[in-house]
């Protein structure tokens, strides 16, 4: 196959070359399965494979795309796609700047992060994992809801200035498993990302979900008064919170189109809490990374916050071009990125609740329909689902209602944080709409920011 896909690709840019045209090919393949379960029964099953040409036509400082889904039979077809782009730029509006076509020195493979065997899981391997995972905690009222995703993402590229190319695949498998009580309404909620199939673990998920129905069927539920409160966020909030950072914490051409709350003069400076150090490290494997960016520059560790101290801005060549920065390898689908450890040894959910306190502590493991509320200040707003506890001083668990959290990242990540745990886990951030994009944060299991303003409870679930 991979043969087969470059061997397409050059055919194409000899093809274009003999017009004329100077062209960029970008080659994106799916193979996507998902097993969909809903009221304990499996609701959907289904897969599919997609090929999909992106085009790119270059004329001075004119540039446009086009983009075909199509089949590697289907060269003449794939032609035309180089006609309709090469005819295109030449009604383009011109850029400000004059974009870059990158210049590959020489080909590049990286298939590390490929593990056929989970890529190819079988409907009956999925179907136990998922019974494991739900092994006696269903009745007639808990029912059992989820997703099982898995495939193979595959990248390919090509130009006309250069008869090299690069070529990316990677496996990953994203799951999700809730039970829900019919009546009550409430949900409990376990995740697991997984990069090789040695990375499944049903039994985590398992235990995870044993707790949490335990205490809810045990405790009483509660609607908290509003205000201040300690908050304990689980990997699925800390992910969500980490990955709204590529948008509006530390990307240069964001920054550059007032869309950021970071500005050139922090750079260098303390913004968040010396507890925090996050980094793009396209070293970790359980991130679906990519070696090297689009443009060819080869990828390393790039810290962006050391010991609360911001380090600087990334930079897509795109952006790179229009303000006259420097590309810093990051023209990639997603990054890489690790909020590292702390100091603190509580590594389960058992462990959190067990852990000695003399205050009342929100345990928030979910974020539901995060959004950004004001980007130069970095505000964003999402309420609990899914699983909070409220861990009492007197060493008892209440059940809360779902609140709702406003807040800017900066106090989130900044002097306000407590403690991080030691333990981290990878979470999987990958969405379900448009191309395969398997993405994941690496991040503490466990964190507590202390002084958090809860703005609304809800009176329900």
């Amino acid at each position: 196959m991979k043969y087969q896909i470059l061997k397409t690709l050059k055919t194409l840019r000899l093809y274009a070359l003999e017009k004329g045209y100077e062209v960029a090919f970008f080659y994106h393949e799916e193979d996507s399965h998902l097993m969909r379960f809903a009221n304990s029964a499996i609701s959907l099953n289904t897969n599919e494979h997609l090929i999909r040409l992106d085009i790119t036509a270059y004329q001075g400082k004119k540039r446009a795309s086009y983009e075909l889904i199509t089949d590697l039979e289907k060269l003449d077809e794939m032609k035309q796609g180089v006609d309709i782009a090469a005819e295109m730029v030449k009604h383009s509006m011109p850029l400000t700047y004059q974009p870059t076509i990158a210049v590959f020195s020489g080909s590049f493979a990286d298939e590390s992060a490929y593990d056929p065997s989970l890529a190819q899981l079988s409907n009956e391997e999925k179907l136990a994992y998922f019974n494991q995972v739900a092994k006696e905690l269903e009745d007639e009222k808990i029912r059992l809801s989820g997703i099982f995703s898995n495939g193979t993402n595959i990248i390919a590229q090509i130009n006309t200035k250069s008869e090299h190319t690069q070529y990316f695949k990677t496996s990953d498998t994203q799951i999700t498993a809730v039970l829900t009580h019919e009546d009550l309404k409430w949900e409990i909620i376990s995740e697991q990302s997984a990069q090789k199939k040695p990375d499944l673990d049903a039994a985590q998920l398992h235990e995870d979900l044993a707790l949490l129905l335990k205490l809810y069927q045990k405790e009483p539920p509660v609607q908290l008064p509003t205000g201040n409160y300690s908050i304990v966020f689980g990997p699925a909030a800390t992910a969500d919170m980490v990955h709204f950072l590529n948008w509006i914490g530390f990307n240069g051409g964001l920054m550059k189109r007032g869309y950021s709350f970071m500005t050139e003069e922090k750079v260098g400076k303390k913004v968040f809490s010396e507890k925090v150090n996050l980094l793009d490290d396209p070293g970790r494997r359980e991130s679906f990374p990519f070696q090297r960016d689009f443009t060819g520059i080869k990828r390393t560790r790039y810290p962006l916050f050391e010991k609360g101290i911001f380090k600087g801005f990334v930079w897509l060549q795109d952006d790179a071009d229009e303000f006259e920065a420097e590309p810093t390898g990051h023209t990639v689908s997603h990054m890489s990125l690790v909020l590292e450890g702390g100091t603190r040894k509580i590594n389960t959910l058992q462990e959190l609740i067990d852990m000695p306190r003399d205050k009342d502590i929100l345990y928030i493991p979910f974020l539901h329909y995060m959004n950004i509320v004001n980007p130069t200040k970095g505000v964003v707003t999402a309420s609990s689902r899914f699983g909070a506890l409220l861990l009492k001083n007197d060493g008892s668990v209440g059940i809360p209602f779902n609140v709702r959290m406003t807040q800017s990242l900066l106090d989130v990540f900044g002097d306000k944080v407590a403690w991080l745990s030691k333990a981290t886990v990878v979470h999987n951030t990958s969405m379900s709409y448009g191309a395969r994009n398997p993405t994941s944060v690496i991040i503490p299991r466990f964190i507590q920011v202390d002084d958090l303003e809860i703005s609304h409870s809800n009176p329900s679930f």
